[in-house]
């Protein structure tokens, strides 16, 4: 049987801090917030960890060259065991969203299950492959918009997956490192994704006012120092640091949309998981 520990390196598990965030946005900005958004968010982090375990069990032969380290090249993971572990976490999400949003969540739950596992087995090595994982992070917000006016919450989703494109663009190239031009690229893009998420969407609600452009301005610094940083030197390592910054730094982004939705203490909740991602980060890493 496999180590606690190992396993919780198999799934990333602190880069899970990164996924309560997306649902909590989608259901502020519908107006959904309520009994059924912590269990709707718990799904989501089910679903993540099953993506995270079918990753490795698909890149099995890629890390024996490249990560020999990762617990499955090791030998502290069995294969069979990180596909089970996936498929066990995938129906358990599944299940959970469903008993919480019925079949609204449903219809939601099993399209983001499939478009994760898609990622893993074909899209990930391909050009589609950064569409797809945002694909992946926009229906997370909508999942937890599921219980109100699920279209209010699609500019979060399309910001929201704006930033996921960014982080896995960045991403399939954290072994080899890449030109400078592409985190020049990234930046730019953080720089927008930053702005939409400043501009408060409920004006009408006066409470905490200037929150949005604070904690946007969090996330933009955090992960555009990062993505300025590989831009000045691409090689592989701080191109590894620059997708971190862009997984523990995006509850910041999903704080802010939160709280432009009119949720402001909420929003400092959800970005309060920011820098202890980060200090987790140390310890299990989330790329």
């Amino acid at each position: 049987m496999p180590r606690l520990a190992d396993l919780a390196e198999l799934v990333r598990a602190p880069a899970a801090l990164s996924v309560p965030g997306d649902v909590v946005a989608g259901a502020a900005a519908a107006g959904a917030l309520g009994r059924r958004t912590p269990a709707l968010a718990a799904a989501s982090v089910l679903l993540y960890w099953a993506g995270m375990a079918a990753n490795d069990w698909a890149d099995r032969r890629l890390d024996a060259v490249e990560r020999p380290e990762r617990p499955i090249p090791s030998g502290r993971v069995a294969p069979g065991a990180a596909l089970g572990l996936a498929a066990g976490l995938t129906g358990a999400g599944v299940a959970l969203a469903t008993a919480a949003g019925g079949r609204r969540a449903a219809t939601v739950a099993v399209p983001l299950a499939a478009a994760v596992w898609g990622y893993d087995l074909a899209a990930k090595s391909t050009a589609a492959g950064p569409a797809v994982m945002a694909a992946c992070r926009g229906l997370d917000v909508l999942l937890g918009a599921t219980g109100g006016r699920a279209l209010r919450a699609v500019p979060a989703a399309v910001t929201v997956a704006a930033h996921t494109w960014t982080v896995t663009a960045l991403s399939r190239h954290e072994v080899t490192g890449a030109g400078a031009a592409l985190p020049l690229r990234t930046l730019a893009g953080t720089a927008l994704v930053a702005a939409g998420a400043a501009v408060r969407s409920r004006p009408d609600r006066a409470a905490l006012p200037a929150l949005p452009a604070l904690l946007a301005g969090w996330y933009a610094a955090r992960y555009g120092a990062a993505q300025a940083r590989a831009a000045a030197d691409p090689r592989a390592g701080r191109v590894r640091a620059a997708v971190g910054a862009g997984i523990t730094g995006l509850p910041a982004l999903q704080g802010a949309l939160t709280a432009r939705a009119g949720a402001g203490l909420l929003g400092l909740a959800v970005a309060a998981a920011a820098p202890l991602g980060g200090r987790l980060a140390r310890r299990i890493s989330p790329t």
